[in-house]
């Protein structure tokens, strides 16, 4: 039997068609997974009435929404290609998307039609559907394309090694690229992710990060489907409403990023009865060490880290529970059936595989594992440089220690040089993470004339009394950070530059420096 997702979703409503599959919770609409089945096999039948053949694309621009996770299906039954687009673009960073995927259907929502209604006449091959009862006239509406469509039977032929989807990067350090992943790959992220993080039928788990990104519909939402467990879908993040569905539906896990498990934090915990939830996910982004005692200790959950890429599906390596403090600071060990490798970076090209730097010292990431990306779309030479000799080169600097754990220094390109001393932002971010009237900080080089680089910090204030001045002799005293790697300018900020997956954009930080500085 080939391994498709359409075929994981069918055995899933053969073994438990009355059980509850969805909520979502902003139409207040409850689906089993026989109902929901339904709403898929008519979905993928109004695709096929709209000439969608397999092959071909098919972009959502939506928050979390039930339909979302109805496309996902319905293209994976019918062999399209699923193309979720990243809500927080704007109308020309979708329209780079679309002309780079060229989707016959896009799918999209009224909150989000303002990006869509300038550029919808600059693709005349693609149909736009909306979701929502109020249709603009340039679109067609989603309900009554289902509505249309028979409850038939869908018989499309869909091989383990097509195309499921094509998944954008997060666009960290600049334009995204268009990642194609298959049937399989994803399959097996799912069954890894199943035994890392002990999905059950009986889970709860709650859709609050971005599904259009692959640590969210990989890492949590696929994994529950693929066991039977049920899914509590908020339409976008809200740390109030987080708390109050996790006493309302009794949720007992859900994925994060460590910004979002820091919001969180800050309400009044005591309000709400949180007793259900046992396990965080979080990735995305590092999580400072304080952070992460602060969650075990205030929200009673065992945490564990996925670390990895959209280009690996995302996972290459999970820490679990048990070494959240014995390890902290690490990413963990690799994923089942993953290999990875640190090695010399080279400035010329590609990292070779074979030049493996020793147990403890930095290089760049690389890794090799049944979930790698087929490549990039439209982009053969970076598709090469990616995968060169078969390992995917990620740009991301850490060493290997003694037990096997991996740690993250940074990437490639957010490397300080100071007086020709390297400097990771990072260790520098979880000094000042650790301070109490620290909410947020990323730090980056600033250009200088006498060191070539200084360490800048941007940084979101949890107390507005805290100086400049403070922040320098906190860092000072630490035991923890070099004089060297201590930052000789501060900026303050209102919030920091994320993309919706919660990564850093630091380039749009450099930017606002460089601006500052001319």
């Amino acid at each position: 039997m080939t391994t498709t997702l359409g075929k994981i979703f069918d055995l899933t409503v053969a073994k438990y068609p009355n059980k509850e599959a969805l909520y979502d919770v902003r139409k207040n609409l409850r689906y089993t997974y026989k109902e929901w089945s339904i709403e898929v096999e008519k979905l993928a039948n109004a695709l096929l009435q709209e000439g969608v053949q397999k092959g071909d694309r098919v972009s959502t621009y939506l928050f979390n929404t039930e339909e979302l996770a109805t496309t996902f299906f319905a293209c994976a039954k019918i062999g399209a290609v699923f193309n979720p687009i990243n809500f927080r673009l704007m109308s020309e960073e979708v329209a780079f998307i679309l002309a780079d995927a060229e989707p016959k259907v896009v799918l999209f929502e009224n909150l989000l039609s303002s990006a869509i209604e300038p550029l919808h006449n600059r693709f005349e091959g693609t149909a736009f559907w909306c979701i929502d009862d109020k249709t603009p006239a340039y679109a067609a509406s989603y309900k009554e394309k289902v509505a249309a469509a028979p409850n038939a039977e869908i018989n499309a032929e869909i091989d383990e090694n097509d195309t499921y989807a094509i998944m954008y990067t997060s666009g960290t350090t600049g334009r995204p690229k268009g990642v194609i992943h298959r049937h399989r790959d994803m399959a097996e992220q799912s069954l890894i992710v199943v035994a890392a993080t002990k999905v059950e039928p009986e889970e709860v788990g709650l859709v609050m990060a971005p599904m259009f990104h692959c640590a969210e519909l990989h890492c949590a939402f696929l994994p529950r489907v693929h066991v039977g467990a049920k899914s509590v879908i908020l339409h976008h993040f809200d740390p109030k409403e987080v708390l109050r569905l996790i006493e309302q539906e009794k949720i007992t896990k859900f994925f994060g990023a460590p910004t979002m498990w820091n919001m969180i934090l800050q309400e009044d915990l005591s309000a709400y009865n949180i007793e259900s939830l046992k396990y965080g996910l979080y990735g995305a982004a590092p999580m400072a060490p304080a952070l992460v005692f602060s969650c075990q200790n205030k929200l009673g959950v065992q945490l564990v880290q996925a670390y990895g890429m959209t280009e690996m599906g995302p996972a290459i390596t999970f820490l679990s529970e048990n070494d959240q403090i014995r390890k902290a600071g690490s990413v963990g060990q690799p994923c089942l059936n993953h290999e990875i490798r640190v090695v010399r970076p080279n400035e010329n090209g590609p990292s070779d595989p074979d030049d493996i730097v020793p147990i403890g010292e930095t290089g760049e990431i690389i890794v090799k594992g049944p979930c790698m990306m087929s490549g990039y779309f439209n982009r053969e030479e970076a598709t090469a440089n990616a995968m060169y000799k078969g390992w995917y080169h990620s740009g991301d600097i850490g060493s290997l220690d003694d037990e096997g754990y991996l740690w993250v220094k940074d990437r490639v390109d957010d490397m300080i040089i100071s007086g020709g001393e390297n400097i990771y932002p990072r260790e520098v971010e979880d000094v000042l993470y650790a301070h109490g009237g620290v909410l947020d900080v990323a730090v980056i080089g600033q250009p200088d004339d006498k060191w070539g680089e200084t360490v800048t910090a941007f940084v979101v204030k949890k107390d507005p009394a805290v100086t400049a001045e403070e922040l320098d002799e906190y860092c000072k005293n630490s035991d923890e950070l070099a004089n060297y790697k201590r930052p000789r300018n501060y900026i303050f900020c209102d919030v920091l530059p994320r993309n919706a997956s919660g990564k850093l954009q630091k380039f749009i930080l450099r930017q606002q420096l460089e601006d500052t500085l001319a």
